[in-house]
């Protein structure tokens, strides 16, 4: 199979699934003909394995351990388990602390943040934790992308504007239309590989695979 293929019918998407290579996690055999990777059912069963395992949260390094059975799955779901009840610990903590300050009926600019602060500091020196810094913004991730496939598309479309212009402008002068037409399809391409890749990277992101793998 070829990795398209592999990542419809997994649905993990081409991108992981080269991550998961690079990590030495999946290793596809490479066809002697034109020395592209060739995928069968082993590869199907073990990206299948990875999804399960990352789904529920578990780093690359822990799923390393149970391919090469350094732990078995029980050993490794007890490490999880672990890490999920101190998530779970503070996660408990930051809702109490949010109903009390939800009792606080006044203006931000009235608020005094120092006694709640105190108690954070308090509950942080014995393991407690208020920042998950693996969530990110998802709507931050879509500004980057969007923002440099407009600019993009801007400039290829102010280009053919301009073509366009100085035909209509001096006729005589410019060029044949037939090369301004060519030279107009340079910016359009331009214009259709950009969207096409911006369509991409929003579904990318929209699936959440690619921030799974950049977790570890």
């Amino acid at each position: 199979m070829r990795i398209n293929e592999v990542e419809a019918l997994v649905g993990i998407t081409k991108k992981n699934i080269r991550f998961y290579e690079e990590k030495g996690l999946l290793a596809p055999r490479r066809s002697s003909e034109n020395g592209y990777r060739d995928y069968g059912q082993e590869e199907v069963d073990v990206l299948r394995r990875i999804k399960l395992l990352r789904k529920l949260g578990l780093p690359i390094e822990e799923i390393r351990r149970m391919q090469e059975g350094i732990q078995t799955v029980g050993d490794g779901m007890r490490r999880h388990l672990v890490t999920l009840e101190r998530e779970r610990r503070n996660l408990e903590e930051s809702l109490r602390l949010c109903r009390l300050l939800q009792e606080r009926e006044e203006p931000l600019g009235q608020l005094d943040p120092e006694s709640v602060l105190e108690e954070m500091a308090r509950l942080e020196e014995s393991g407690a934790s208020f920042q998950d810094t693996r969530r990110q913004d998802v709507r931050m991730r879509y500004v980057a992308p969007i923002a440099v496939s407009a600019a993009l598309v801007t400039l290829m479309a102010a280009l053919m504007t301009l073509f366009i212009w100085a035909f209509l402008t001096d006729p005589e002068r410019s060029p044949p239309l037939a090369l301004v037409l060519v030279l107009m399809a340079v910016p359009a391409l331009v214009i259709a590989g950009v969207l096409l890749a911006l369509g991409q990277r929003i579904e990318e992101i929209g699936k959440g695979e690619a921030d799974d793998a950049k977790q570890y």
